[in-house]
């Protein structure tokens, strides 16, 4: 039997939670697809300044402000200069925004949308083809098959209901190798800070989580990072001998780094268009951008939402939204891409690196 829906979400992350809890809010029809994040440690945890307008549209301002997690008060940056630059949140008007707990926002998510009613299959998606006549069937990974007259793509970089309607560009093949560290000693208090270091053939990235590990990042090309990385500790902490003040933080505040760091893309990636007819990418199916930028969630919850406003007025006959989402989020990119040649461009000391030369063509 394949039971029909208006509304269909493909993807249980924060993109598509924060579609269901819109579609909920305007009292559509939508069920949700796909099993909830795993609750384990994940990179990206900077929720930006810039979510707080999506983030209260949502009703999710209170999911943050009771915690666990962290005001990002204060991130130091080692970027064209060998001297620490300190931006504080208190000469920013809109403050610093958050360090968060990332299982516990995605577990908060989750739990919004369970209060809200949201029908929830937790099963991925295995296939969405166009329907003869209109709209899209749908099986699912328990063998659930579903006709479905809208669909919201939140499924990742795999994008894999809208990559055979939209044209996939990649800016570069930013890789970053990850952990996630603890004291050796518990006595000695960490600073609540985020660090930046660029060096030679990339950039560092550091920040303490609310629980008081840090989270460490080094992010690079595929053909400059060690071969063997990820099984080998001791290079690892060879590239982190390399910085001058990511090396002085693990020191002084005894960070081990005990295991090999895991691999994942960071690279900056989109979707052209990001919506058609009856269908919508949303979150890093839609695009996805260099890590520098810390927009990561923002823009997770941002088109998340804007593509269920868009869907549920495409579903009443009215397009216009839709192409709206479609065309802002073209700009966005273009904008993106700007910035980042601007940022990547303010670090001159390495010109002859292959990671620099790459990004200041």
């Amino acid at each position: 039997m394949v039971e029909r829906v208006r509304l269909a979400i493909a993807g249980a992350g924060i993109a598509g939670t924060a579609a269901a809890l819109t579609a909920a809010q305007a009292g559509a029809s939508v069920v949700l697809l796909g099993p909830p994040p795993t609750g384990g440690d994940r990179p990206g945890e900077s929720l930006s300044v810039s979510a707080g307008g999506v983030m209260a549209e949502l009703g999710l301002t209170e999911l943050v402000k009771a915690g666990p997690h962290r005001p990002n008060l204060v991130t130091h940056a080692a970027w064209g200069l060998p001297v620490l630059a300190q931006r504080h949140a208190m000469m920013h008007p809109e403050g610093g925004g958050f360090v968060l707990d990332r299982p516990a926002f995605e577990k908060g998510l989750a739990g919004r949308v369970e209060d809200a009613g949201i029908p929830w299959l937790r099963a991925s998606v295995v296939s969405a083809v166009p329907a003869s006549g209109n709209g899209w069937a749908m099986t699912l990974s328990d063998g659930t098959r579903l006709a479905a007259d809208f669909v919201i793509g939140c499924t990742g970089r795999a994008a894999i209901i809208a990559r055979r309607h939209a044209r996939p560009f990649r800016a570069d093949r930013l890789v970053a190798a990850y952990g996630f560290l603890s004291r050796s000693d518990s006595e000695v208090e960490p600073t609540a800070a985020t660090l930046i270091e660029a060096v030679e053939n990339g950039w560092w990235y550091a920040s303490l989580l609310p629980d008081e590990r840090l989270s460490l990042a080094f992010f690079s090309d595929p053909d400059l990072l060690p071969r063997g990385l990820s099984r080998d500790v001791g290079l690892w902490q060879e590239l982190a001998d390399e910085t001058r003040f990511i090396r002085r933080w693990l020191e002084s505040a005894t960070f081990e780094m005990a295991a090999p760091p895991r691999l994942a893309s960071a690279a900056t990636t989109w979707l052209a268009p990001a919506a058609g007819e009856a269908w919508a990418a949303a979150g890093d199916a839609a695009c996805a951008f260099d890590p520098l930028s810390s927009h990561g969630i923002a823009t997770a919850l941002w088109t998340g939402r804007k593509a269920a406003l868009g869907a549920i007025a495409a579903l009443g006959g009215d397009e216009a939204p839709l192409r709206t989402y479609s065309e802002t989020l073209a700009g966005a990119v273009t904008d993106f891409l700007l910035q980042r040649a601007r940022i990547y461009g303010a670090e001159r000391r390495w010109p002859q690196a292959p990671f620099w030369a790459r990004r200041q063509r």
